[in-house]
């Protein structure tokens, strides 16, 4: 199981075509957990600096009117059926379990799997209290173009650029606020897009804080938590 340095690239593209093992079963169609098991487990043994950002499994959609409503995905093997909840990003934790590795087990989702693609998907962790220094925003952003680099060289001319936070607007228009000390507050505005640049699903209340709007130091407050936050690098 040791990991190539372009492994999670070579399997999202793989994953995306079905890997070659799609069938039609019971409960859907799946693919296989040992390739996905492939492409997570990269992040989990990357060694450079990775406390702001996190690894999902994402379950996203190929093109653009292609719904995640009512999508689930499970793992099922001979000794397991695990629920694994999507978020409204089609986004989940991964099991990393050895018994579903040893089984060959699959990845069973409830509808077509060509018409979606599943893939890790890189993101900056949430904080609870809704509170983020501008310092950490960036370094977070640097962390995930890090990690890009690592993976793609074509990542290498890029840069950070800021960073996009994601809501479901379900809980009304988020407010978004950028504190830089004397300077007071500036409302930043919201509107609708995707919660990650690459994602046809826009269905999202986003607000992007871009460094370029400060060099101060400062904070980035919110009252409720985003459902994602995203590098901008460009």
């Amino acid at each position: 199981m040791r990991a190539s340095r372009h492994l999670p690239a070579i399997v999202a593209l793989l994953l995306a075509a079905g890997s070659g093992t799609a069938v039609a079963a019971a409960t859907g169609e799946w693919i296989s957990y040992r390739d996905a098991y492939r492409a997570m487990v990269v992040f989990e043994k990357y060694g450079k600096p990775k406390n702001f950002i996190q690894n999902h499994y994402q379950v996203m959609p190929r093109e653009k009117g292609i719904s995640l409503d009512g999508v689930q995905l499970s793992l099922q093997g001979k000794t397991m059926q695990v629920n694994l909840p999507l978020d409204p990003t089609g986004r989940t934790v991964f099991p990393f379990l050895k018994a579903a590795y040893d089984e060959n087990a699959a990845l069973v989702l409830n509808r077509k799997v060509a018409n979606y693609v599943f893939r890790p998907r890189i993101s900056i962790i949430v904080q609870a209290d809704g509170l983020y220094e501008t310092g950490d925003l960036r370094a977070a952003c640097e962390q995930v173009l890090a990690w890009r680099r690592h993976v793609d060289a074509t990542a290498s001319a890029k840069k950070c650029v800021g960073v996009r936070f994601a809501f479901t607007g379900a809980g009304g228009e988020p407010e978004v606020r950028l504190r830089r000390g004397a300077a007071g507050e500036t409302v930043l505005p919201a509107v609708t897009g995707a919660a990650f640049s690459d994602d046809p699903n826009a269905a999202f209340r986003v607000v992007n804080y871009r460094f370029a709007d400060s060099t101060v130091a400062g904070q980035v407050v919110m009252t409720d938590a985003p459902l994602s936050i995203a590098a901008l690098i460009e």
